[in-house]
């Protein structure tokens, strides 16, 4: 078991997961005994109180249970799960929730954010290998396969999101955003053709794949649409009769801002359409319309991958949700 105590955290809840991580590994089991108030206190140099406290934690979870006389002792395996996302953003949160209400007591989930910094995922990876029962993990780059994943189990690790490199080895939920972006937006052809032109915003910083500016191009191309790919809004001043395709939701808000001010209505003299859908779309100005994966069917995937073991090799479509601001 680990033993050192980091700065990150209460010692009560490090000391509960370390007594959680070894219940989830097998080195107790249920039915075992665990070891006395006194002789975890001496062995990781706590306190009496910090013990206690770490067994009431363990006790509200349902893991282990005591009895007068004979000390904790294990009642049911913990599950330890690792989920480790890129950044927090809603539709994140609606991954989360949809993957977490479907797990019963005994799993804890660790969420984790990697924040699109390599050096910090890779740290992460590292130091959580050997310490969760499943890996759900969504990768640092859309093209390249990060090498650290394979300190991992394959049959232990399911990879979200990005997925464009070989990963026939594991399982995986991924979104395709080049043919995916294309044949979303052939799907309201119709609604775009009041639209001279179309503009992508893309910001220099965004970590979202490349190589959907090249199937946004095509799509242009091949349906006569004049087109831009803008690095910020400041680049694209917004023009009557132009439709945006924006990624980023402050891109989105400040959109919205701009066109009140020059008294430019949303669905007629300009369009929007928003990657990945969050709640507050269905309601931001009569509707945004959102180019977006099922992220609750991601998650309730998630957890079935969890619980059940399943190998899963899948890429989720592409689907339109059409509002007024189109």
């Amino acid at each position: 078991m680990k033993k050192e105590f980091g700065q990150q955290t209460t010692k009560v809840k490090q000391l509960a997961d370390i007594i959680s991580q070894s219940i989830s590994m097998g080195i107790y089991k249920v039915g075992d005994p665990l070891p006395s108030i006194n002789q975890l206190s001496t062995e990781y140099k706590v306190s009496r109180d910090t013990v206690f406290k770490a067994f009431l934690d363990l006790r509200e979870r349902g893991s282990i249970d005591s009895t007068p006389g004979k000390g904790y002792y294990v009642t049911s395996k913990i599950i330890n799960v690792l989920l480790l996302l890129d950044q927090y953003s809603p539709f994140k949160d609606v991954l989360y929730n949809s993957f977490i209400k479907r797990l019963p007591a005994g799993y804890k989930v660790d969420l984790l954010f990697h924040q699109y910094n390599e050096r910090l995922f890779k740290t992460l990876i590292r130091e959580s290998v050997g310490r969760y029962n499943k890996y759900v993990v969504m990768n640092f780059s859309n093209e390249k396969f990060s090498n650290v994943l394979c300190k991992i189990d394959p049959n232990k690790l399911l990879l979200l999101d990005f997925g464009k490199f070989d990963k026939s080895s594991y399982s995986y939920i991924c979104q395709d955003f080049d043919e995916g972006l294309y044949n979303s937006l052939t799907a309201v052809l119709d609604s775009l053709k009041k639209y001279k032109k179309l503009v992508l915003v893309f910001p220099k910083d965004l970590m979202h794949p490349k190589s959907s500016k090249d199937f946004f191009v095509k799509f242009c191309q091949n349906n006569g649409f004049l087109c831009e790919i803008a690095g910020s809004l400041e680049e694209c001043k917004l023009q009557r009769g132009v439709a945006y395709l924006v990624i980023k939701l402050q891109d989105v808000v400040d959109i919205i801002k701009q066109s009140r001010a020059l008294n430019l209505k949303c669905g007629s003299d300009i369009g929007v359409l928003a990657y990945n859908d969050i709640p507050s779309y269905e309601v931001i100005d009569n509707g945004i319309t959102a180019l977006t994966i099922d992220w609750e069917s991601m998650g309730m995937k998630v957890a079935d991958f969890v619980l059940n073991n399943t190998r899963i090799h899948e890429y989720l479509p592409t689907e339109v949700i059409l509002r007024s601001s189109l």
